[in-house]
């Protein structure tokens, strides 16, 4: 199993951070430097977490930090901020909060019912051709949106709910495999499966651990973003990257 996958022209470790809970604290700063250390290869943040200190704190903590992992962030999750001026105005905010002048990877948080997927990809688009946002992704979308949003702009990532106990995105997961697309489950650590326990003893491993390593197995495209806010289990998470389950196990748990 490889411990990376390719986003655009760089290669990045298959295991992310969370950050819906994160505020801005002093030692929430020396952790997200730490989980850097450990080896994580994205932050996830969003615009609306911790109504904007999610960001902030990445920002300040990143800003002297040399080698960075890819940080992603998001916007338009309400009806009507897909819209044009209000998902700018949230891009404006992250390029500020995250202290850079160009966002690694930004999705859309939620397609709009009140504004058409195609508007609000245009927007984010334009950002892209002005060098402010580098890869572009969606968030909780089936293939034809994928799709529909391709015809506008490149794809890098999809983030979907799905872990061992919801799987309905499985055709997304597969597609996005056979488009080279990154697929970014969030909570992913959600099991509810009786197996877990016994493969996790003969693995000497913890059943979040095997939870993981299941989705990395599931797709070589598969980058979970597990949120916490304890370095031991972010040390935990990437650890995770080195078990390999075998086809029999990963069988056992489907």
């Amino acid at each position: 199993m490889s411990r990376t996958l390719r986003i655009g022209d760089g290669e990045v470790a298959r295991m992310g951070l969370g950050t819906n809970r994160l505020t801005e604290t002093p030692a929430n700063i020396g952790f997200i430097r730490a989980a850097v250390e450990a080896g994580i290869g994205m932050i996830d943040s969003a615009h609306l977490y911790t109504g904007g200190a999610s960001e902030l704190t990445i920002g300040a903590a990143l800003a002297s930090v040399e080698r960075k992992p890819i940080v992603a962030t998001k916007g338009g999750f309400h009806p009507g901020e897909g819209r044009r001026t209000v998902l700018a105005q949230q891009i404006e905010q992250s390029l500020r909060a995250l202290r850079v002048d160009r966002i690694d990877l930004y999705y859309l948080h939620r397609v709009d019912p009140d504004t058409p997927l195609e508007e609000s990809v245009e927007l984010i688009a334009e950002y892209r051709a002005a060098g402010q946002i580098d890869h572009v992704g969606l968030s909780q979308v089936g293939v034809a949106e994928i799709e529909s949003a391709q015809r506008i702009v490149p794809i890098s990532a999809v983030q979907n709910h799905f872990n061992l106990a919801e799987r309905g995105w499985d055709e997304v997961v597969d597609y996005c495999a056979s488009q080279g697309i990154a697929f970014v489950p969030f909570y992913p650590l959600r099991a509810d499966h009786a197996g877990v326990a016994e493969i996790a003893r003969q693995h000497g491993a913890s059943p979040s651990q095997i939870t993981l390593a299941w989705l990395l197995h599931r797709s070589s495209q598969m980058l979970p973003i597990p949120g916490t806010l304890s370095i031991e289990h972010v040390r935990e998470n990437v650890a995770a990257l080195d078990i390999e389950l075998s086809d029999t196990e990963f069988a056992a748990l489907a």
